[in-house]
């Protein structure tokens, strides 16, 4: 049985009498995050949607001792792609590498820390989806069928899906997607678009025949109800879409293409189309699992997150992707047989941008490669996860960014760490004082620091990151009270016991803060790590709380974040919609 990291047998946070332990006593935790299109640098929206909670999630649960995989990958066979390709007149596969090296990079300096990054263009994930697609072709969950479908006869083409745009029929957005609306998130049949347009030209499609391939989703309706109606803690946004759209009936969907960029078919005389993206991007978890047990020698490795049950998978996706995430993927799995299905599906709201929704082609949009420029990672990790759209859209603003920089990261949490520091290394020749048994006051503060440990692993097993960043930051505040009520600064000129009682505490919370907000600012953590004494980095296992040890040899302290000016709110308010996405 897998011993949690407190070594009582029981999860951090768990306390008798409740319900359900947070995560009760698994030993493996998948973290499959959304595939984004190869077709333009990451934007905030995309960070804040999925990328920084699912980072989040995994950096707790390392710390936490629980073993982790985390992947994702460039869904480069995207008709976004295409359509930039044919703007640019270049190949569709130099659009996704420019862009994917461009992914790379700004995960790095992010932190956002998969296991593995890849993309659908491996031929181990080409093998994979055409696995899946034979044995449920085998099963019968596949059919071919004659469908009708769009036709530019200006451009003498079919038309991909996200090559059309119209009128949602749900709720009249006037410029959705063949494939699904960007407003109300719902997936669409482009001949469901009203007044439905083709992208480059503009002209009417008209209706053509063509036969393809069909996945019985239909056969699965019944087993999906049940399976999700047991659900419960899923957010209700989506447990609510999830069992509205199984009531509403479920339709067999086409998962091929008239399209020459994608999958080939692994059926003879089907050369000229291609696996539709939303049946194979999505295999692309099970596909990046495979690759990243090979590259750790270990090539069934794999099977220990998605066979027998001995894994949680979670998919952080945003809510526009709610349908392939919560049917039609459960669905494939189903169809496959012998693999898990989700266990939770935390996806996010939406996130604006000054009182406007995001606008790439407007420019509208904080982009990652220039955020980090000018500006470090952590605060905006920070910002980000005090907004998340968890429960409803958010809205970013340059003025409240630098105020919570100002204000909490570095007078709040940043203050108290470099006080301290800098008071122990000038009174006490740089290293912990060798401080005394703790009174009254200390053992509160220090049981404070146990109790904000067991809260904010609490609500992030369960991803309530916000909740969890409340908790952390309610314990900086908790410090800097102690802090001016002991006022070390009068006490080391009459009592240098008490003084060192004090700063031994003092630098216990600092230390529990480190913890507690490493999944959510790595970089500052691992500085504090160091500035606290500590001569190796922050490893799995340490999710837990210890006093700073006596003694302990301190470098010369620095400040962990920087005070922005207040003129950088018009500064970069002003670089809004300058720069577009390609795309």
């Amino acid at each position: 049985m897998l011993e949690w990291p407190n070594g009582t047998g029981l999860p951090t946070g768990w306390r008798a009498g409740t319900q359900e332990a947070p995560f009760p006593m698994a030993e493996r935790v998948f973290i499959g995050v959304a595939w984004p299109y190869p077709n333009g640098p990451l934007h905030i929206g995309h960070i804040a949607g999925c990328y920084l909670p699912a980072d989040i999630f995994a950096r707790y649960h390392r710390l936490a001792g629980n073993d982790v995989l985390m992947v994702s990958g460039s869904d480069q066979h995207g008709t976004p792609i295409t359509v930039l390709a044919e703007r640019e007149g270049m190949a569709p596969a130099a659009i996704a590498g420019r862009y994917h090296a461009s992914f790379l990079e700004s995960w790095e300096q992010l932190g956002i820390s998969f296991d593995l990054y890849t993309s659908t263009g491996t031929e181990n994930h080409a093998r994979t989806a055409q696995e899946i697609f034979l044995r449920l072709l085998e099963h019968d969950f596949i059919y071919t069928a004659t469908t009708t479908l769009p036709f530019c006869e200006n451009d003498k083409r079919f038309l991909p899906d996200r090559y059309i745009n119209g009128t949602c029929p749900h709720c009249g957005f006037s410029d959705a997607r063949g494939d699904e609306c960007d407003s109300c998130g719902r997936p669409l049949d482009p001949f469901e678009l009203r007044d439905p347009r083709c992208q480059f030209c503009g002209s009417a499609p008209v209706g053509r025949d063509s036969e393809h391939f069909f996945l019985r989703l239909s056969a699965f309706a019944d087993e999906l109800y049940a399976w999700a109606k047991e659900q419960r803690h899923w957010r209700p946004s989506v447990y609510n879409f999830t069992l509205r759209y199984l009531e509403d009936g479920l339709r067999d969907r086409a998962i091929t293409r008239d399209i020459e960029w994608g999958l080939p078919i692994p059926v003879p005389g089907y050369e000229n189309k291609r696996l539709y993206i939303w049946f194979e991007n999505i295999i692309g978890y099970l596909s990046a699992s495979k690759e990243w047990a090979q590259r750790q020698g270990q090539p069934e490795r794999w099977r220990g997150f998605w066979e027998g049950g001995q894994a949680r998978s979670y998919y952080f996706i945003g809510k526009d992707n709610l349908f392939f995430h919560t049917l039609q993927w459960p669905a494939e799995l189903m169809g496959f047989g012998g693999l898990n299905l989700p266990y939770d599906v935390p996806a996010n709201e939406f996130l604006n941008l000054e009182g406007r929704p995001l606008s790439t082609s407007r420019g509208w949009a904080v982009w990652v490669p220039e955020y980090l420029s000018r500006f470090q990672p952590d605060p905006l990790r920070y910002y980000l996860s005090a907004i998340m759209p968890e429960a409803a859209d958010t809205d970013f603003s340059w003025e409240e960014f630098v105020r919570r920089n100002n204000d909490e990261l570095v007078a709040t949490y940043g203050n108290l760490a470099h006080r301290l520091l800098t008071f122990t290394y000038r009174n006490f020749e740089g290293a912990v004082p060798l401080y005394g048994a703790f009174g009254p006051e200390e053992e509160t503060l220090i049981e404070r620091c146990r109790a904000t440990l067991d809260a904010v692993g609490h609500s992030l097993s369960r991803c309530r990151f916000r909740e969890a960043l409340r908790a952390a930051m309610e314990l900086a505040h908790e410090g800097n009270r102690y802090l001016d009520t002991k006022a070390p600064w009068r006490t080391i000129r009459t009592d240098r016991a008490a003084t060192a009682i004090t700063l031994g505490a003092g630098l216990s919370a600092v230390n529990a803060l480190k913890v507690a907000l490493a999944p959510f600012l790595p970089f500052s953590s691992d500085r504090l790590q160091t500035l606290l004494g500590f001569s190796r980095p922050l490893a799995p296992g340490d999710w837990r709380f210890e006093p700073i040890p006596p003694g302990q040899r301190l470098p010369e302290p620095q400040p962990l974040f920087a005070k922005l000016d207040d003129a950088i709110v018009e500064e970069e308010r002003q670089r809004l919609g300058q720069i577009a996405s390609p795309s």
